[in-house]
């Protein structure tokens, strides 16, 4: 597979790929160069970034339960 480089130095990477690798807009990739050739693969994502990112209380499961149902039903009417 090949890809042109613009004059931004940007390219595209072939849908093959990135359905391979499950790759979608903003994610990272890391490149990695050795022995003349060049290794990109997703980069970790920092999971850790997110703590106390949402702010969860005491839930009701039962209600819960009752929502995603709900919801789930919608989507298949």
């Amino acid at each position: 597979m090949q890809s042109l480089i613009t004059s931004k130095y940007q390219t595209t990477i072939p849908k093959t790929i990135r359905e391979v690798l499950g790759l979608s807009v903003k994610d990272a990739l890391e490149w990695k160069v050795e022995k003349g050739k060049v290794t990109i693969y997703p980069a970790k994502r920092n999971f850790l970034k997110y703590r106390n990112a949402v702010k969860i209380g005491k839930g009701d499961i039962d209600s819960d339960i009752d929502i995603a149902r709900n919801l789930r039903t919608e989507k298949y009417r």
